[in-house]
């Protein structure tokens, strides 16, 4: 049996008391009327004040139409993209790349348009951990400031992290509800006798054919509890036998990078989700707190996009979190249809991307099918 399982489980006649912070005895009156007091959940999540994003219309950054330039497709690239991702196959034939006849290249070109809202979010919950310190930051030192109050580094734009903080002034002294203060528990293993009954001999002492002392309890019947190594008892893991907890509210903070991607329609026989993992020609980029919707681009579909993605951003992350910056942008994605012949028969394979990656179904040298091709 694992001993640690062991110690999860040992309560025995010291009575269970469940670790949800909502059935702790935390004397919260201690806090009254303060914004950080919970009273029906485990945690709080607080919107920003209305008066965060304040004046969106000052300090914009102007929209960057780009310059832009896709290389067109010749045969030698072609067939080159083709053999090299033949190679990487283990179980492709390299002989049908290098001899095939191209017949036809259709260069085509996609729009990506990608809406990026990086936003903060904060929520509060009631957590713990062992008394180690005389130091108490609690509520007799002033009122714990407001969750949005609190100064933190912003990490990087458009990059995700979390990270927690002790808000000041809310720390609680109790004792263990895990051990109820004592700093230990009866070990489960000997029921706290700190000794087991003897399983070669099942606490007779002796062998039941040889009619001899026992070997492996001396003649005792009995053996050291190997669990608590005869002690009875063991540390409580809650408080890590310092009997008190500290219970103190904790700031959860998180910032996420949410996307909303849309590739404008085409009508080939190629799977889009493809398109997500190559880089495409950056022809638009528009940065700022909140970014306006595009309209009268070429492409109807992707004004649409824009403004869809923007709604339904601005709907989900303001009320409920401080959105610090939003970037949306256009890609062109280049894809060639490649047409070829190979042993009089006709194939075609894509080339997309600024990668030149290749996607084909029908490559005629092809030698197992129970592998999984990556």
């Amino acid at each position: 049996m694992d001993p640690e399982q062991n110690e999860k489980d040992s309560i025995l006649d010291l009575e269970t008391e469940p670790e949800s912070l909502l059935t702790l005895s935390i004397d919260l009156q201690q806090l009254d009327g303060h914004e950080w007091t919970l009273q029906d959940r485990e945690e709080r999540r607080f919107p920003p004040p209305s008066d965060f994003l304040g004046d969106l219309g000052e300090q914009r950054n102007r929209p960057m139409p780009l310059e832009h330039r896709i290389p067109t497709m010749t045969e030698d690239v072609a067939r080159n993209a083709l053999v090299s991702f033949v190679n990487s196959k283990c179980c492709y034939g390299n002989k049908a790349a290098g001899e095939l006849v191209i017949q036809d290249l259709r260069q085509l070109t996609l729009y990506r348009y990608r809406l990026e809202t990086f936003n903060e979010s904060r929520l509060s919950e009631w957590t713990f951990e062992p008394l180690t310190s005389n130091l108490v930051d609690g509520p007799q030192n002033g009122t714990s400031p407001r969750p949005w109050d609190i100064k933190v580094q912003t990490p990087p734009l458009f990059q995700d992290d979390t990270r927690k903080f002790r808000i000041p002034h809310s720390s609680l002294v109790k004792a263990c509800h895990k051990c109820h203060g004592h700093g230990r528990y009866k070990c489960s293993g000997c029921q706290g006798a700190g000794w087991m009954r003897c399983v070669s001999c099942s606490g007779t002492r002796q062998r039941r054919k040889q009619q001899r002392r026992c070997q492996m309890c001396s003649g005792t019947g009995r053996k050291r509890c190997s669990t608590c190594s005869g002690r009875g008892n063991k540390t409580c893991m809650t408080c890590q036998g310092e009997k008190k907890l500290l219970h103190f509210k904790q700031l959860i903070i998180t910032w996420k990078n949410n996307v909303f991607e849309f590739v404008s329609e085409h009508q080939l026989d190629f799977p889009g989700e493809l398109l997500s993992k190559v880089n495409g020609e950056n022809v638009f980029k528009d940065e700022n707190v909140l970014v306006y919707p595009i309209i009268d681009f070429p492409k109807p579909e992707i004004s649409l996009a824009s403004q869809r993605a923007i709604a339904e951003h601005n709907a989900a992350f303001t009320a409920s979190s401080r959105i610090l910056q939003q970037r949306q942008t256009i890609e062109l994605i280049p894809i060639t249809e490649v047409h070829y012949q190979y042993a009089g028969k006709t194939y075609l394979y894509f080339i997309y991307g600024l990668e030149n990656k290749v996607y084909t179904l029908d490559y005629p040298e092809r030698y197992c099918c129970g592998c999984t091709i990556i």
